[in-house]
């Protein structure tokens, strides 16, 4: 591993932390500049081919699927782990699934999903592309549907 800072070849690990879905972060210090960084291992498992809407298979992009939940969540409250952890939840499952092959739905409706519960602005944000939400109307009706869910979660609570 290549220090960040100065391309140093060694490092020593000082502290090795696990999350729950089998990832581990390295916090590292440079043998060299003694400047500290974290690295993260992940076990490397086969996704599936995603089969996109026109009917073309792509490998599936963790970073592809990262920016484009970065983009939603721009200029809001969700922290970079937040997002890494959606996008970790979504590809654990998706190789959980065990198929070679899953539509580009699948991923868009696992993703839709965590976002709802994440943030509601992102959420719409996420809704307006992927669902094709093409004019003020149905984004309004999706907002609705929203609030509709909040007031139902309120009065369960009650």
């Amino acid at each position: 591993m290549r220090c960040p800072y100065c391309q140093h070849r060694e490092s020593k690990v000082i502290d090795t932390s696990h999350d729950s879905q089998g990832n581990i972060r390295r916090r590292r210090v440079c043998l060299n500049c003694k400047r500290r960084f974290s690295t993260y291992e992940r076990p490397i498992l086969a996704t599936p081919l995603i089969i996109k809407q026109d009917g073309t298979r792509e490998e599936f992009d963790r970073e592809k699927l990262m920016r484009g939940i970065r983009i939603a969540c721009a200029k809001r409250p969700v922290s970079a782990e937040a997002i890494e952890r959606l996008v970790g939840k979504v590809e654990s499952e998706l190789q959980q699934m065990g198929k070679a092959e899953v539509s580009s739905r699948v991923v868009g409706d696992r993703v839709i999903a965590g976002l709802k519960e994440l943030d509601q602005i992102a959420y719409i944000r996420y809704a307006i592309v992927y669902l094709g939400l093409d004019d003020l109307r149905a984004v309004r009706d999706e907002i609705d549907r929203l609030l509709e869910g909040q007031e139902q979660d309120q009065s369960n609570q009650s």
